[in-house]
């Protein structure tokens, strides 16, 4: 069906929180209402973000400066908003994403303690200061997200392990990060508790149908 505006989506928490499956469920429900999907991630989502991906997800780039680090992220995000978000949202279509500016601010800004002020004036300056309509930050137990992770890239084809290989306070620094960005900005992110893979995906879907009625199941029927 077509919109009125683009919709722009964005999923963030740890890695292992389920983001992809919810993602996935998500694009599935919406385009089976008969709307334009578009689901994307970041690191990468681009032909070119993709190889900057390899670089940073590497664990044989261990020795990655925080700073170069964080360089390499934006370079990612400013390719993949010209090339594909910005695109999609001119012509209309919902964009769900699997990160994007609130992951860098916890895994970069908090994790290698870098800072906030780095990483929004970063944004501003690189991705037209462009922010998604609704962030959904999934809410997860520190320690099972991390085994979930960790077991996931074992049986993956590509070497991502580079965050992974962190230690707990890494992990425990930008999982605060995200609960302040939450506390921050508590009309955009929306925080989904933990719970079973159909619960989650049920309030993420109650969230959706508040925050755009456009969306809605009703609302697709009548269109």
């Amino acid at each position: 069906m077509p919109l009125s505006r683009g919709i722009f989506i964005t999923f963030e928490g740890l890695d292992g929180c389920g983001k992809t499956t919810q993602i996935e469920r998500l694009a599935a429900t919406l385009i089976a209402r008969g709307f334009d999907v578009l689901a994307t991630r970041e690191p990468g989502g681009s032909a070119i973000g993709e190889r900057i991906r390899a670089i940073l997800l590497d664990s044989r780039t261990a020795g990655l400066s925080p700073s170069a680090e964080l360089a390499l992220m934006f370079a990612d995000r400013a390719q993949h908003v010209d090339e594909v978000i910005l695109p999609a949202l001119r012509a209309r279509r919902v964009v769900l994403c699997d990160r994007y500016t609130d992951s860098t601010e916890a895994y970069q800004g908090s994790g290698r303690e870098l800072g906030s002020q780095i990483v929004l004036e970063l944004h501003r300056e690189l991705c037209h200061d462009l922010w998604p309509n609704l962030t959904l930050l999934l809410d997860s137990d520190l320690d099972a997200s991390i085994a979930r992770a960790r077991n996931r890239n074992q049986n993956a084809t590509a070497d991502e392990e580079r965050f992974e290989n962190e230690g707990a306070s890494f992990f425990r620094r930008v999982q605060r990060g995200f609960e302040e960005i939450a506390q921050r900005d508590t009309h955009r992110v929306k925080r989904i508790s933990p719970g079973s893979i159909q619960s989650i995906q049920t309030e993420i879907l109650k969230i959706v149908d508040v925050a755009f009625p456009e969306l809605s199941k009703h609302a697709a029927v009548s269109q």
